[in-house]
């Protein structure tokens, strides 16, 4: 085992105090008053840079709020806008726009929108005290005023121009990138619009003659189905209009009664169970029926289920 070495204590007195030598300068110890001010400022620093990184990396955060009317409206303008853009619908795809009541959640979506589309037939039904309700200072309205149904692709056509010109005003730094979508969605619906042409020349439609719902008018017509007459909304169908449809199509031998989904679906039953005939619905906003959120997804749906009607 080593020997541990003795330890020599001295007394205090015994310590020349002389040999031992302070720094002439010394850092005088930092206060709490200043320690705080310097973490106070370091917090402030790192928030200011978070704020910077986030901004940087959520550029959708300035996005042109839209807010639409209809289904028609807001199907444009997704397909126009993209992710430069946010855009919400306010009546549901498959409700009449003339009986739809509307909720205090349908006013906040104004107070928080850039941006409000309407249809011109809607100048009444959406009026200035809904805008007013709003309170949005900033809130700019559009009225696209193009009559007919817009499920005929050539007001199709004609809506995705308006509405382009509308975004781009509105948002003039992405108005190219809205120009370009607007055309690309254009040449989908010419595409649309040949395939669907397509079909219906193959089915012979002129030969079929139809009673029809008002709404759907326009569409028919394009789809080159022989309409003998048209009827409104259950309110309008009186016993002399009902036998007055039904003495019509049995002259004219009326082989389908087509009903509009948005007005009611069960008015033309009637007729259609006097005139011993096959009886659709058909739809004139997307996303009225499940899996239609598109145009062409809708206009797709009401050719299968003509096409399936009047198959021989």
């Amino acid at each position: 085992m080593s020997e541990v070495p003795e330890l020599i204590f001295l007394p205090i007195t015994a310590i020349n105090c002389s040999c031992i030598k302070l720094p002439t300068t010394y850092k005088k110890p930092v206060s709490m008053k200043k320690t705080g001010v310097i973490v106070t400022t370091i917090l402030i620093l790192s928030f200011a840079v978070a704020l910077l990184l986030t901004s940087c990396s959520s550029p959708n955060t300035s996005r042109l709020k839209v807010v639409a009317s209809t289904s028609q409206l807001a199907s444009i303008v997704q397909r126009v806008g993209g992710s430069k853009l946010q855009v919400v619908n306010i009546i549901p795809p498959a409700q009449c726009p003339g009986h739809f009541d509307l909720k205090p959640g349908d006013i906040q979506k104004l107070a928080d929108a850039d941006l409000f589309l309407m249809h011109g037939w809607q100048g009444e039904k959406f009026s200035q005290g809904l805008i007013a309700s709003a309170n949005n200072p900033k809130l700019t309205v559009s009225i696209i005023d193009i009559k007919g149904n817009w499920m005929n692709p050539p007001l199709q056509l004609k809506a995705v121009d308006e509405i382009a010109t509308i975004l781009s005003k509105a948002d003039e730094k992405n108005s190219s990138a809205y120009q370009n979508s607007a055309e690309k969605y254009k040449q989908s619906i010419a595409v649309k619009e040949a395939e669907i042409k397509g079909k219906l020349a193959k089915a012979n439609l002129t030969g079929i003659n139809i009673l029809s719902s008002e709404q759907q008018v326009g569409f028919l017509q394009w789809a080159g189905l022989n309409i003998i007459a048209t009827y409104g909304e259950t309110d309008t169908l009186t016993p002399k209009v009902v036998k007055e449809l039904v003495d019509k199509g049995r002259e004219t031998k009326v082989t389908l009664i087509i009903d509009n989904l948005q007005s009611g679906q069960d008015v033309g039953a009637g007729i259609a169970a006097e005139l011993g005939c096959k009886r659709i619905i058909l739809s004139n906003f997307p996303g009225g029926f499940d899996n239609t959120e598109t145009w062409e997804k809708a206009i797709d749906r009401n050719v299968e289920l003509m096409l399936k009607a009047v198959a021989r």
